[in-house]
């Protein structure tokens, strides 16, 4: 890995390792890492200060890709690793790269935890609601009925909604994206990375082996504008071809009904908790939602650690090794 502290300009070849990519050809994994090596370029990190960590699965991969330091880690815990790395270094800029099954399966309680305790690092989960490494059995985000290795007459599972389960552990930047709408993907993970926290981005990525066109009733050329609602903060929740279509809340049911444009259309707030929880919980006859749905910024978690520890070590005199093991609650046997 060469150096770009010099480098007043760093560009995507600069955080593309020489690593061959081996996602199948066409994975969605491809238009994530295309996008993630653009935020890095633009933001200006140094590659010194970079660290990429995962767990296990197709997404997992994706250290080797990006020219910066990286842990390849067990299933579902690069959170554990990501927590561990920024407590001894708060400066590093971590981006944790998981897929549904590795952060919302095994790995779904590190995740929580990672969360609610506002570590400052970019968590990008692939969610392309399968389990791709392993041969497509069904994973926590699968829909009902998928035909799979291990569901062969169909999951009875209702899917874990992974936006709601960020948002109920306390996060406090929460988006989502398509794998292959490019701009809005750069422009989300832009925010994430300038977020002062845990962010979490939510990508909904094809398999096109083995659960191809999951997502495709909105994301689908002739689908998105109907069923899609890309999202801005302080703008109408407009959508439709010609944004002649919105979303207003029902005062006896308390949820975002569909409504002509003119028909009291809120606008988006990303500092309401309770709105960003509606928009993720839209299903069928309401578009699904994507841009950044909650970012309100709160204390990080690693920097209250080391005032912490600055502050227990002002209050205390320089003791010894022995005076420590000789304090509190001993015994002699």
């Amino acid at each position: 890995m060469k150096s770009n502290v010099d480098n007043a300009k760093p560009t995507v070849a600069d955080f593309t390792s020489d690593q061959e990519v081996r996602w199948c050809p066409g994975c969605g994994d491809y238009s994530i890492l295309k996008a993630v090596r653009k935020t890095m370029a633009e933001a200006g990190v140094l590659r010194e200060n970079t660290v990429v960590i995962s767990g296990i699965g197709c997404a997992a991969r994706f250290p080797y890709y990006v020219d910066c330091y990286g842990f390849h880690t067990i299933h579902g815990r690069a959170p554990t690793i990501a927590t561990g790395a920024l407590l001894a270094n708060p400066d590093l800029d971590v981006w944790i790269a998981t897929g549904d099954g590795d952060a919302l399966s095994i790995g779904g309680n590190h995740m929580m935890h990672i969360l609610r305790r506002n570590v400052n690092c970019n968590i990008v989960l692939f969610n392309n609601a399968i389990y791709g490494l392993t041969k497509g059995q069904y994973s926590p985000t699968s829909r009902q009925n998928t035909i799979s290795p291990s569901s062969p007459v169909g999951s009875l599972d209702s899917p874990l909604n992974a936006t709601h389960l960020a948002l109920g552990s306390g996060a406090r930047f929460v988006a989502r994206a398509v794998d292959n709408q490019q701009v809005q993907l750069a422009s989300i993970l832009k925010a994430a990375h300038e977020h002062k926290g845990a962010s979490f981005v939510e990508v909904f990525q094809n398999c096109h082996v083995f659960n191809d066109h999951v997502f495709a009733d909105f994301t689908a050329r002739d689908k998105v504008a109907d069923n899609q609602i890309q999202i801005e903060n302080g703008e109408k929740l407009l959508y439709g071809s010609e944004k002649e279509k919105g979303l207003r809340l029902d005062p006896d049911t308390l949820e975002l009904v569909a409504c002509a444009a003119g028909e009291g259309v809120l606008r988006h707030n990303s500092t309401s908790r309770t709105l960003a929880m509606t928009l993720a919980d839209m299903d069928a006859g309401r578009p699904v939602a994507t841009g950044v749905l909650y970012n309100n910024p709160a204390p990080v978690y690693q920097n209250a650690v080391h005032e912490q520890i600055a502050m227990a070590k002002r209050r205390r005199k320089t003791r010894t090794i022995q005076d420590v093991m000789n304090e509190g609650y001993t015994w002699k046997v």
